[in-house]
């Protein structure tokens, strides 16, 4: 077993393809494929399932990744302390439902901790695909929110995929609507106030369930409704048909401006949101300070 060989394994589980990674490696597709192969026999396990979709990453795989991850990390430590030697490009990926405020923390982090070189990917995605993400370790971390309605489907399948879910803030639903809307000078909104305008939700492709809806009350039957699949759309939406959604309440006029505005809705319910990473992986360092950062983005909104 070879320090490379780790790297290839690594870059594969990122990329989720034995075929970019080999790209971004600069290497032969055959090339990798053997050296994985043999440290697999190796290792007397088995690290990737080749899909027709690409690599997935299995139970022994993710353990083995969460140490080959902290080897590589120390050993680039080593060379930086005694040899001074360049450091790699700095990896991080992160999935998440539609959250300005994990976008914040986003940008946070690369000002404070982004070198001269990284490579940090920010995935606004489908909630399965933020749990597969986490699961095969395209993302080390992925941020979802659960609530009294799919928090028994989430949590079987955070369980059955060997991931956690640790809570970042419970929040009320409020409704999100332009400034202009004429429901904006309302105190609190109730559902029947809604009927006349537009709904508007986040698509969720292939698993389009009420337990992976983005918005709570997924079953509730709505007159006018529009589907987008990201946040720019829908905030232009808002604003251009006086269209509505549902969510935590936390919003940043920094990025979305002044013309979005959130007011409580009137139902019995709470919305708590958090991240999950998997069981078998320790965090690293850029992982931690994200982590660091929507507490203080959160807490400041």
């Amino acid at each position: 077993m070879t320090l490379q060989q780790l790297k290839y394994a690594i870059q594969i589980a990122n990329c989720g393809s034995i075929n970019i990674a080999a790209k971004n490696l600069f290497i032969t597709q055959p090339s990798l494929s053997s050296a994985i192969r043999e440290l697999e026999a190796e290792l007397g396990i088995t690290i990737f399932e080749r899909t027709n979709r690409g690599v997935s990453v299995t139970a022994s795989g993710s353990e083995f990744l969460g140490y080959a991850r902290q080897i590589i990390e120390q050993t680039e430590l080593l060379e930086k302390r005694y040899f001074d030697a360049k450091p790699s490009r700095q990896h991080f990926s992160v999935s998440t439902q539609h959250y300005a405020f994990a976008v914040n923390a986003f940008v946070d982090l690369i000002k404070i901790y982004g070198v001269d070189e990284y490579d940090f990917n920010l995935r606004e995605t489908r909630t399965f695909e933020i749990i597969d993400d986490v699961k095969n370790l395209r993302s080390e971390i992925g941020i979802l929110y659960i609530n009294a309605f799919n928090a028994k489907v989430l949590k079987k399948l955070f369980k059955e995929n060997n991931l956690k879910f640790e809570e970042l803030f419970t929040a009320l639903p409020h409704v999100f609507i332009s400034s202009k809307n004429p429901l904006s000078s309302k105190k609190k909104i109730a559902l029947q106030d809604l009927d006349p305008y537009p709904y508007l939700s986040f698509e969720q492709g292939e698993y389009n369930s009420f337990y992976f809806s983005e918005e709570i009350l997924s079953t509730y039957s709505h007159k006018k409704s529009i589907k987008v699949s990201d946040r720019a759309t829908l905030f232009n939406l808002l604003i251009g048909v006086n269209g509505y959604t549902i969510s935590t309440g936390i919003i940043s006029a920094d990025l979305n401006g002044e013309n979005i505005i959130a007011i409580p809705l009137d139902v019995d319910d709470t919305i708590t949101v958090g991240w999950i990473s998997h069981k078998s992986i320790t965090l690293s360092q850029l992982a931690m300070h994200y982590i660091d950062a929507l507490k203080r983005i959160v807490c400041s909104l």
